[in-house]
């Protein structure tokens, strides 16, 4: 693999963390969460209609009080394609969707904060 190419997400590292202990290593390679960090953040740019940062360069200018919400919901967003990729790390399949079901609402969550143009200025910016 060429890199490390995600913007809103630096290392895969707090995607780990995001997917906890019990994910299965099966399937959970870097190349597996670079994709869905970028599945993540075509669906944050295209729900809130703007692209907050292009580069990392970008990202890394944002306000560091504000920017990660965006890293937070790309985590969630690939912790819960790790999971669904493969539950066999979890001691039953509840628990992997009870896992599965607090990152949808924390993605969900976000997604909606971000959504509100007021926010995105914000973010962006640090200030009113």
């Amino acid at each position: 693999m060429a890199g490390w190419t995600s913007i809103y997400v630096l290392t895969a590292a707090e995607c780990d963390a995001a997917a906890g202990e019990l994910i299965d290593l099966t399937g959970w390679t870097e190349a597996n969460k670079l994709n869905w960090c970028l599945q993540a953040e075509s669906i944050i740019n295209v729900t809130c209609r703007r692209v907050f940062a292009s580069t990392i360069a970008a990202f890394a200018a944002l306000p560091a009080s504000t920017r990660y919400i965006l890293t937070a919901t790309v985590c969630d967003w690939v912790a819960m394609m790790g999971i669904k990729h493969n539950m066999a790390g979890f001691t039953s399949r509840v628990e992997a969707e009870d896992y599965v079901n607090i990152l949808r609402d924390d993605f969900l969550r976000n997604l909606s904060i971000l959504r509100d143009t007021k926010t995105q200025d914000f973010l962006a910016k640090g200030t009113l």
